[in-house]
């Protein structure tokens, strides 16, 4: 791809604040697109989206509400005329074996990792159906196959996953492309947790082929990728960008 591919293209990216929408949000924009950078987080959302020169603009949105997206959208499209590029980014990951996990955190994790990619994606049709644009989601290997104690995160995420060969299907008619990205654990806010118990982070680079964890730089690219002409003929994709974790069915290594 060459330094200015997504010139005269829009982008929108949510849970840009941080972590893998920070640094796709900053590759876009590298790129040479417009960037609308959407997060719940206004004050971080306001520092990082002040790093970015020109074509940005920085929204404050909590995308697991229907209404305040509809507005979010009306806000970046009135602001950059069209919507080239969609990331449903946004996620939350909460902790609990199923007998501890009330209505109001399920409904919430629910709400930010799998309402929000379908509240978004439908709102932005109109726009995509214009450019021909598409839709990537970010999901997880969770998606692929469940953790321990994250039933919420792991039910959210598998939806994500066959909610993105869904829409693939229905939207492919407008010359419309959707696909998903399935990080595995990664350097970011969300797994912050993880990669601090070097215990539990050991056992996890154990089990990825690659010998270590990810970084946000690792997935960006293949987001900005799926995004591109050059994947114009990929669609209803899941791509695993895990360093081979799912790959070895979740088994260590035998020597």
């Amino acid at each position: 791809m060459s330094v200015k591919d997504f010139a005269g293209k829009t982008v929108i990216v949510t849970g840009a604040a941080s972590g893998f929408g920070k640094v796709t949000a900053t590759r876009f924009h590298e790129k040479g697109a417009s960037v609308v950078m959407v997060d719940k987080d206004a004050e971080t959302l306001k520092s990082v989206a002040e790093q970015f020169a020109d074509n940005a603009l920085a929204i404050t949105c909590d995308v697991s509400d229907p209404e305040a997206v509809e507005k979010m959208f009306s806000r970046a499209i009135g602001h950059f005329g069209q919507l080239d590029v969609l990331v449903n980014n946004a996620g939350i990951a909460v902790p609990g074996q199923p007998d501890e996990i009330d209505n109001a955190t399920w409904s919430r994790v629910i709400g930010t990792d799998l309402s929000s990619i379908f509240y978004c994606s439908r709102t932005a049709i109109p726009h995509l159906k214009k450019t021909k644009g598409n839709i990537i989601n970010v999901a997880s290997i969770s998606g692929m196959g469940a953790d321990w104690n994250f039933p919420a995160y792991n039910a959210a995420k598998g939806g994500a996953v066959n909610l993105t060969r869904s829409l693939a299907l229905d939207l492919g008619k407008y010359g419309i492309r959707v696909n998903a990205v399935n990080p595995g654990l990664c350097r970011t806010a969300m797994g912050k947790a993880l990669v601090e118990d070097s215990e539990k982070a050991k056992r996890f680079i154990e089990r990825t082929a690659l010998g270590r964890l990810g970084e946000p730089e690792d997935v960006a690219p293949v987001i900005v990728f799926l995004a591109s002409p050059e994947a114009g003929f990929v669609t209803g994709a899941t791509v695993a960008v895990d360093g081979g974790t799912s790959a070895s069915n979740g088994q260590p290594p035998m020597s």
